[in-house]
């Protein structure tokens, strides 16, 4: 939490003095609120003397205004400092986010990157904006109580003091008890954002399983284990306020016995016990203050550290500076290429080699789990290779920098994935000096040209996610997002299964023309029966590779796959 503050509170220097000043100058006027009380008591009315009642009415009055608009300064700058120190954390974590390599972002999940996104830095906002205006002043308070008890008489003072010195110790436990266990609070409220997101995404599928009930009682288990957990940290933190109730009422007690006997003695006056009682309250009620910021200081160290996670966390992968493309023989040469995600029971793909000229179309066959999609995340180095090596060119894929390998590389995902913005926005994401005619080029490529019988044409408005296309729509776009930038390698991950045959066949000719180095994955023969290589996985090794005719020959498994898909076509 501290490393946090120390980064960001820098911005608002001003604000971090100015703020707990002000907020300290009227924690001086409430301290001085009893010692006007007691003067008005001993002088105005055991002296009869209304005149000088009026004028320490006036003077209460005034140290009133004063705290008040003190305290408005305070506050205005706490929420300048908090929702600004919220801001930059949360830009500055997205933008480490966005960094990330994807070996490093499967390490954490998505739902957990969300709760640590919003939840966990509201948590620390909060946490700012308490300490600018009441972590100086509660402690003031107590400690100026103290002080001045010592001030009207030192027997009273030393019962104040054992007061702060009791509930100090039992904050102290609390706050022990409660950090670890907002840890856990914060787990349980990432499962019930994972639930919500889950069932939020895959609505269709559960209405069409007869799932609701189940997906109903599963959050309702996640949710009362928020709940529980919330209520034990919620009991623990809730022991101080009486406690500290108890303290302060025993003190109470005890401050008016002696006090009384010091009173009869002429010691102290009446004016005075009423001044030790006032700041006996003041005490209790800074106390309760303390309560509150335990739990909000609880919560914002719990949090800070699940958000100090990410930031600490770095890129597994290292790229080189190689900003230049060289081909010899092949662009690609894949050699014994072996590959397990993290925590996975078996590897996603074994020995794996093979070589690619450049220009050449290229499919790989195979069923689901089959590796076809990891292999194209290696050879585009999402991730790298647990053993074997990658060459594009005549270097390792490992030695080119990022920039230059993400712009050489165009990448459409299996999964087309839109932004909330016009069609402009979305072709130009890589690159917002693209020209028109370049991003019209890329559309006609695509057979995504529908967009322009828009009568917004390039400024058509996409929502979330491309939810007012359809499947091939979104495709279609998403294969011209990518030759935008004209790359010289185009990945398509079963980027052409919702296209109809016409419109399949037709921009797999058009990408031909290119003669772009086109690497497809497919499960349909027919995209790929043409193709300079065929790769033919199954179970993550290779089992077939050549092209139709050999392949269908030498293969048994791309027989039966070929066989199969020409009966079904028949039927």
């Amino acid at each position: 939490m501290f490393s946090l503050y120390k980064k960001y509170l820098k911005y608002y220097k001003k604000e971090v003095i100015l703020g707990p000043l002000f907020k300290l100058l009227e924690a001086v006027f409430e301290l001085i609120v009893p010692l006007i009380m007691a003067s008005i008591i001993d002088k105005g009315i055991n002296g009869n003397n209304s005149t000088y009642i009026f004028q320490m009415g006036g003077l209460l009055f005034l140290v009133a205004v004063v705290g008040f608009c003190s305290t408005l300064v305070c506050q205005y700058f706490a929420s300048i400092t908090s929702q600004g120190v919220g801001t930059k954390i949360r830009d500055d974590l997205f933008k480490h986010i966005e960094s990330l390599d994807f070996l490093t972002l499967d390490s954490f999940g998505v739902s957990e990157l969300l709760t640590r996104m919003n939840n966990d830095i509201n948590q620390v906002q909060v946490s700012v904006a308490m300490l600018i205006r009441l972590v100086i002043r509660a402690p003031f308070i107590v400690i100026g109580s103290i002080v001045l008890a010592f001030i009207i008489n030192i027997y009273v003072g030393l019962i104040f003091l054992l007061v702060g010195i009791l509930i100090l110790a039992f904050a102290l436990i609390i706050m022990r008890l409660t950090i670890p266990r907002n840890k856990i609070v914060q787990k349980d409220l990432e499962k019930v954002t994972t639930i919500t997101k889950e069932n939020l995404s895959g609505i269709r599928v559960v209405k069409a399983f007869n799932k609701e009930e189940y997906e109903n009682k599963r959050l309702n288990e996640a949710t009362l284990n928020l709940e529980n957990d919330a209520n034990k940290v919620a009991k623990i933190a809730a022991l101080l306020n009486p406690i500290s109730s108890i303290i302060i009422a025993l003190a109470i007690l005890g401050v008016l016995k002696l006090s009384g006997n010091l009173v009869n003695e002429a010691v102290i006056t009446q004016g005075d016990v009423t001044a030790l009682v006032n700041y006996l309250n003041q005490i209790l009620v800074a106390i309760f203050v303390v309560c509150n910021l335990i739990q909000i200081f609880g919560k914002a160290a719990s949090a800070s550290i699940r958000i100090n996670e990410v930031f600490n966390t770095k890129n597994k992968l290292q790229y080189g500076e190689v900003k230049k493309l060289e081909v010899g023989d092949y662009l690609y040469e894949v050699n014994n290429l072996s590959f397990t995600y993290p925590k996975a029971l078996k590897p996603s793909l074994s020995n794996i080699s093979f070589k690619i000229k450049e220009g050449d179309f290229v499919g790989i066959l195979g069923g689901t789990g089959s590796g076809k999609s990891t292999l194209l995340y290696l050879l585009a180095r999402f991730y790298d290779p647990n053993s074997g090596d990658v060459y594009l060119g005549n270097r390792n894929i490992k030695e080119y920098d990022k920039t230059f390998l993400n712009r050489e590389i165009g990448f459409v995902f299996q999964k087309a994935m839109l932004a909330n913005l016009s069609v402009k926005a979305n072709l130009n994401w890589k690159d917002p000096n693209l020209s028109e005619e370049e991003l019209i080029s890329s559309l006609k490529i695509s057979k995504a040209d529908f967009i322009l019988n828009d009568e917004d044409k390039l400024d058509k408005l996409i929502y979330q996610g491309g939810k007012n296309l359809s499947g091939g729509e979104r495709q279609r776009l998403s294969i011209a997002r990518a030759l935008a930038l004209k790359p010289h390698i185009l990945f398509l991950d079963d980027s052409l299964s919702a296209l109809d045959f016409k419109t399949d066949y037709e921009i797999r000719n058009n990408l031909k023309n290119l003669n772009l180095t086109t690497i497809l994955v497919t499960e349909r023969i027919e995209q790929i029966k043409s193709a300079d290589l065929i790769i033919v996985l199954d179970n993550g090794e290779i089992v077939g590779m050549g092209q139709h005719t050999d392949l269908l020959n030498n293969s048994k498994i791309y027989k039966e796959i070929y066989d199969s898909q020409t009966e079904s076509e028949v039927i």
